[in-house]
């Protein structure tokens, strides 16, 4: 019987493969008026956030970040999706947009963005399939353009 030999040498190496790895998916989204259509591409790189970018029909690309609220989320870890939205008349009936332990309860289990693009922010919520997984497990969601215009986004699982 021939023994199988390991080289420890590949230890370090396959151990950093693991540690850094990411993870990318793609979702495609239809506004509701049917005139403008999305391309949605994230990368995590944690187990909770990363980056999304989304490219529509007309040209304009939105990119930025994006956030799994968790029971371990803190509003400061979302400050950046407040950026660019001003004061609360500017939320356009986005209820519990903002930085309030309010956001937290009402979007648990779910994912915030806010994508920046030339005209100003795009802002998402997504409900995910499997909570466990992340992105990676598939969701479904809204978008808001500056000018208030909806697409409905749906990601598959990755």
């Amino acid at each position: 019987m021939k023994k199988m030999g390991f080289s420890f040498a590949l230890l370090p190496a396959m151990l950093l493969g693991i540690a850094g790895c990411t993870t990318t998916g793609s979702g495609i989204g239809v506004a509701r008026s049917g005139t403008t259509t999305a391309t949605f591409v994230w990368k995590s790189s944690g187990a909770r956030s990363g980056i999304m970018t989304a490219k529509l029909s007309t040209g304009a690309t939105y990119a930025g970040p994006f956030f799994q609220i968790t029971s371990e989320t803190t509003i400061e870890e979302l400050t950046p999706l407040w950026t660019g939205w001003g004061d609360r008349w500017r939320w356009r009936g986005w209820t519990y947009w903002g930085p309030s332990q309010s956001t937290l309860t009402h979007y648990s289990g779910r994912v915030l963005a806010n994508l920046t693009g030339a005209d100003g922010q795009m802002r998402c919520h997504f409900r995910l399939m499997r909570p466990s997984a992340g992105m990676a497990g598939g969701g479904q969601g809204r978008c808001q353009l500056p000018g208030g215009t909806i697409i409905d986004a749906t990601f598959p699982p990755t």
